[in-house]
């Protein structure tokens, strides 16, 4: 018996060891042979993907595709960014034009299985919302009926709104635009009396598209279950592993304290997990076929989960949102990464 299970143990140990090395796939060696990865994001949220007056762009979605270019080239830089709508993403990435598409994008059951998708993770949990004119005097979500409602289509957002309503037996005319920019365009020119998207992307518009942010209020009824994540093809296990680490990644580094600012210092650290993630014990990046330095780029380049959301849509940014379900599970939230070792 004993036997027996000396060889069984012989069998994992060598299965442990072919598995050591990652394989790459077809869509990471075209990422790699090409010199960049094209990441499909917003036509412009602000905190989430926004281009400035130089065509440089920012935000928590453009951070996550800078981390991932981190990991596979040792440079966050090496990104091409498309601006898609929301109709647009899916054929972006489905034919190609885009490797990894990071556009406030939901994961549902329906996105991760009919259109041959991955979700690689939750870089922002949010949920839908209302925004109107202080003006029309509604305090609650309960009283829009035969309210008109600007919405995209081709979004969980217009597919919520019609349940919401219908749940509550009340009726609405939705003004349906496709365009971001257009719907917002539409809202505060008076066009319809509610713009409804997810709650985050109401702060944003309030921050940095209203004509005066004070004439406009968000409701408080949260309707949807919104988590947002990154999004590769299927087909290419390695690449979906890189992504999906590389959030990780940042939110274990935030978790043990580790920032763009000390990284540094925290190369002589005598924890094992904090050597083990910045790769001062080698092993993980072999595992993920990525150099052993991989944690420490990310996080040197672009910082942990923490100082992403800070600078993007946090306190630290215009749109001064709290962390709330965004928090580490430390911290009472949902973010929350399997370990690195």
């Amino acid at each position: 018996m004993l036997k027996k299970y000396m060889a069984a143990g012989v069998v994992a140990a060598a299965l442990v060891g072919a598995a050591g090395t990652a394989h790459a796939g077809k869509d990471l060696d075209t990422v790699k042979a090409r010199g960049n990865l094209i990441c499909g994001v917003s036509t412009g949220v602000a905190g989430f993907a926004a281009a400035d007056s130089q065509g440089k762009w920012s935000g928590i979605d453009v951070d996550v595709c800078r981390a991932v270019s981190a990991a596979i080239f040792g440079d966050a830089d090496k990104v091409k960014f498309v601006p898609t709508t929301a109709q647009q993403r899916f054929t972006a990435l489905q034919s190609g034009e885009v490797d990894l598409l990071v556009r406030t994008t939901t994961w549902t059951l329906t996105r991760d299985t009919a259109l041959g998708f991955d979700f690689t993770g939750v870089n922002y949990y949010d949920g839908q919302g209302f925004m109107v004119n202080k003006k029309l005097g509604v305090k609650s979500a309960k009283e829009l009926n035969g309210a008109t409602v600007c919405v995209q289509p081709g979004t969980t957002t217009e597919l919520n709104l019609a349940d919401y309503f219908r749940a509550n037996k009340m009726t609405f005319k939705p003004v349906v635009i496709e365009k971001v920019e257009e719907v917002r365009a539409a809202f505060f020119a008076g066009r319809c009396d509610v713009f409804t998207t997810d709650a985050s992307g109401l702060y944003a518009t309030r921050a940095a598209n209203a004509p005066n942010p004070d004439d406009y209020i968000i409701l408080p009824e949260i309707i949807s279950k919104e988590p947002l994540g990154p999004v590769v093809r299927h087909g290419d296990n390695q690449f979906a592993d890189i992504v999906r680490w590389t959030l990780f990644a940042q939110i274990e580094a935030e978790e043990y304290g580790i920032t763009s600012k000390n990284v540094d210092e925290m190369l002589k650290s005598d924890n094992p997990t904090i050597k083990r993630i910045l790769g001062v014990t080698p092993g993980m990046g072999k595992a993920l076929g990525v150099d052993e330095k991989w944690v420490y780029n990310i996080i040197k380049q672009v910082g942990n989960y923490g100082e992403m959301f800070e600078r993007n849509v946090g306190m630290g940014s215009p749109l001064k949102i709290a962390r709330g379900q965004n928090a580490l599970w430390t911290q009472g939230g949902l973010q929350y990464a399997p370990p690195i070792r």
